[in-house]
């Protein structure tokens, strides 16, 4: 089976203390949970690798990188201190049920040993190299500025298929105009252009 593998560790995880940080670890397992109800997803994993270490696999990889920002958009809407650095890697590999830490294959090593490289400013990198290492760095740039506000709309947004605008208003409890300003404010725009791109083209 051909995965997405994500393999993270919590920024600055002793400064958080043992309840935040448990409460980070969960708001990722969340994250993949509903990562596990987009469409064209059908096989998901997550499990916690040591005291603040995580991976998640599922089996559409093109949507790697939208994949990744979710989580990112999850933890910032906790609080603004709140990220983990992500490595990822697309390719083959075997994952017994829903435990990555049992899987095996190609794209579950080239995730962790990428993790184990990253610069300590960088928190988005991509295995590939080329044009998704690029556009994942990109991302991380702009990523790394997100506002509460602004990742509680894109939480709700950056799924594919998400609803309209209007919707995500009344999630939220705010009107569509601050909806839209958080967005634009957060580079949602030229984010799903990008991932859009992407993504049809490695479904290509």
């Amino acid at each position: 089976m051909i995965f997405a593998v994500l393999t993270g560790d919590i920024v600055a995880s002793t400064d958080l203390g043992q309840a935040a940080l448990d409460e980070t670890l969960v708001a990722i397992a969340t994250a993949a949970d509903e990562i596990g109800t987009w469409p064209q997803v059908s096989v998901t994993g997550f499990a916690r690798r040591g005291g603040d270490a995580w991976q998640m696999a599922f089996d559409a990889p093109w949507l790697s990188l939208r994949a990744a920002l979710y989580v990112q958009a999850c933890l910032r809407r906790l609080d603004k201190a709140r990220a983990s650095r992500i490595a990822i890697a697309t390719g083959a590999g075997e994952m017994p049920g829903t435990d990555p830490n049992a899987a095996h294959g190609a794209a579950f090593t080239a995730s962790g040993r990428l993790l184990d490289t990253l610069p300590a400013a960088l928190c988005l990198d991509h295995a590939a190299g080329g044009a998704e290492a690029a556009a994942a760095r990109l991302a991380d740039h702009i990523a790394q500025g997100w506002t509460e506000a602004q990742a509680r709309a894109l939480a709700l947004q950056l799924p594919p298929g998400s609803g309209p605008r209007a919707e995500a208003a009344t999630a939220l409890g705010i009107s569509r105009q601050a909806v839209n300003q958080a967005l634009w404010s957060a580079g949602f725009t030229a984010i799903i252009a990008a991932l859009s791109a992407l993504e049809a083209e490695e479904c290509k």
